[in-house]
């Protein structure tokens, strides 16, 4: 099931993003599937905590392939696409690497990784394919923008995701002690 929301969670990010016209609050723009990638790297978490690390890649591989076709699918640009790919490469290593090394809770472990993989998705897909080096869709006066409401909503996905998470645990530890 983990793999399936993972999985979902990608296809959905590409066609919510495709399909709706970005959110902006005030100087923020924020493509609408933000949700959903914030998502992703709480999924990732999961499925590489049933399933270890070196199985994790084959999922983000499969993942990678996914979300490449999907956005092709849906008419992205060629250098949207590459963008998204490359970013979601960096950044789901990145995610899955930190995760792996922390010696923290759980719930900690998938907020700090989060929080790294998110920047560098966010910073990596807006320059590389939003920006004028890219498809050329935001003038570089609007980047900073871009990235920092991205990287603010994965933030509070990511927030979401460990506090429940942390709820889930104190909850199996306390069943554990009185059961």
């Amino acid at each position: 099931m983990r793999i399936l929301f993972y999985l979902l969670s990608i296809v959905i990010a590409n066609v919510v993003t495709a399909r709706f016209a970005p959110l902006e609050l005030g100087m923020f723009i924020i493509p609408m599937g933000t949700l959903f990638v914030g998502a992703t790297f709480i999924f990732r978490d999961l499925v590489q905590n049933k399933y270890g690390r070196r199985k994790t890649y084959l999922f983000i591989f499969t993942a990678l392939f996914l979300s490449a076709l999907v956005s092709y699918l849906l008419g992205d640009t060629l250098m949207v696409v590459a963008a998204s790919a490359l970013s979601f490469l960096i950044a789901e290593t990145a995610d899955t690497e930190i995760y792996t090394r922390l010696k923290l809770p759980m719930a900690w472990r998938v907020f700090y990784s989060g929080i790294a993989g998110g920047l560098l998705d966010s910073v990596v897909f807006v320059i590389i394919g939003l920006s004028p080096l890219g498809a050329g869709f935001l003038p570089w006066e609007a980047v900073p923008a871009a990235i920092i409401g991205q990287v603010i909503v994965k933030t509070v996905i990511q927030m979401i995701g460990a506090l429940v998470l942390s709820r889930i645990q104190g909850m199996k530890e306390r069943d554990m002690i009185t059961g």
